[in-house]
């Protein structure tokens, strides 16, 4: 176990790295999918808000909105490392909301519909909320200071 460490401790700042590109392709994939209604998440604004109205959220259109521009900019401000920690709120935030109004209720099962990578994406934009951008290929670094 020693050994490991040793050899891999050097490599820690690129932890950060590999989240943010994680959690921001996810993100970045999902919400051009509503604003553009293309790709493997293509669903569209009007279509989600149907969705949205169906749960019962209130200015469903207005939401949809809020939601896809959060998912589509803070996505990609995750792969390119600007106002990291503020786009990590907002995913955060949109995670909580999906995981309670949506997931919660079908289990943990993502076959199910259920919140285990609701969870994944939302602990990923927690973990980035305390970290920042991290070190490494991060454009606004100097921002964040």
């Amino acid at each position: 176990m020693k050994m490991l460490d040793t050899k891999l401790k050097e490599y820690a700042s690129w932890s950060t790295l590999f989240l943010r590109l994680g959690v921001g392709v996810v993100f970045l994939v999902h919400g051009v999918g509503k604003l553009l209604n293309v790709g493997p998440a293509a669903l569209g604004v009007s279509n989600f808000a149907g969705y949205l109205s169906s749960l019962g959220v209130p200015a469903a259109m207005f939401f949809a909105w809020v939601v896809t521009l959060v998912e589509t900019l803070g996505g990609a401000a995750l792969l390119l490392g600007v106002v990291t920690r503020y786009a990590a709120l907002l995913l955060a935030v949109d995670m909580l909301v999906a995981l309670l109004l949506v997931h919660l209720q079908k289990g943990f099962s993502v076959a199910q519909g259920g919140y285990e990578f609701v969870l994944l994406l939302l602990l990923g934009g927690v973990s980035l909320l305390l970290s920042g951008a991290g070190k490494k290929w991060a454009l606004g670094k100097k921002w964040e200071k």
